[in-house]
């Protein structure tokens, strides 16, 4: 384990570790790898959720070695609920260590029968319902007004790298998706999910805002990859389809955190 910590102070001083992509753990995703340096990070926000390991991976082509920056967004134990994560420290962390893309793995509940649990949703558009959350860095226009442009909030370049990667290792992704973001900790109620699907969404989540935003604030390219978990609150003309459970998502998401660790490692060589 490192003693080093990053900061602005740091940076400046022209020492830091550097990572060349960054990934976001979600739920039952605590750890990239065993062998991998240790960092605390400081920042002007606060700390982030946990500190940042960092690994080296080979590119697609064994060539030039890959650094990756890992960071639980709910921290090692789970201890943040979704309104409680630093998602500005987070973000500031990644973009101190000089991440050039940034991979945002989540869970999500389906709003639609052909999105099943255990699918994965390469998503392209989101819509946020959260509230009270800071949701950018700039809470004074020191150097005037800064308003980012957020109509594609999912990079295309690395959104196809993670279709490349699931058609690679074998798992079901879906081309495009708009995630809806909620406040959590709770689920959604009937009312409120079939509001969502009426409206043409494809799957919910509690996390990807502020993220996505941050990310696009600070210049740094971002892909969101939904691990489906469950159907929400049940399905329309599905009676058989119980609502979600805390205990569903947990164990369905564990059960398959072998996918995802198989499409980051199928992806992450590809982003060299």
């Amino acid at each position: 384990m490192s003693d080093a910590i990053v900061s602005d102070e740091v940076l400046s001083e022209g020492y830091q570790p550097r990572a060349d992509v960054g990934v976001f753990g979600g739920t039952g995703f605590y750890s990239l790898t065993d062998e991998a340096e240790t960092f605390e990070v400081e920042t002007r926000w606060g700390e982030p959720s946990a500190p940042v390991t960092i690994a080296t991976v080979e590119d697609a082509e064994g060539e030039e070695p890959v650094r990756v920056a890992f960071l639980p967004r709910h921290g090692v134990d789970h201890r943040f609920p979704p309104h409680r994560v630093n998602y500005r420290a987070n973000v500031e962390a990644m973009r101190l260590l000089g991440v050039r893309a940034l991979l945002s793995p989540f869970a999500a509940g389906s709003l639609r029968p052909e999105i099943r649990p255990g699918d994965f949703v390469v998503c392209d558009q989101i819509v946020d319902r959260t509230w009270g959350r800071p949701s950018t860095f700039y809470d004074e226009f020191e150097d005037g007004p800064v308003h980012a442009p957020f109509a594609e909030p999912y990079d295309r370049v690395l959104r196809g790298v993670l279709l490349e990667a699931a058609a690679e290792v074998g798992v079901t992704a879906h081309d495009g998706g708009t995630v809806v973001v909620v406040g959590g900790p709770r689920f959604s109620s009937r009312a409120e999910s079939e509001w969502h699907r009426a409206a043409g969404w494809h799957v919910v989540n509690m996390t990807q805002s502020p993220e996505a935003a941050l990310a696009m604030e600070a210049g740094i390219p971002f892909a969101g990859i939904a691990l489906v978990t469950d159907y929400d609150a049940g399905l329309e003309g599905h009676p058989d389809v119980e609502p979600v459970t805390q205990e569903a998502v947990f164990a369905v998401f564990e059960a398959n955190l072998g996918k995802v660790r198989e499409l980051l490692d199928a992806a992450i060589p590809r982003l060299a």
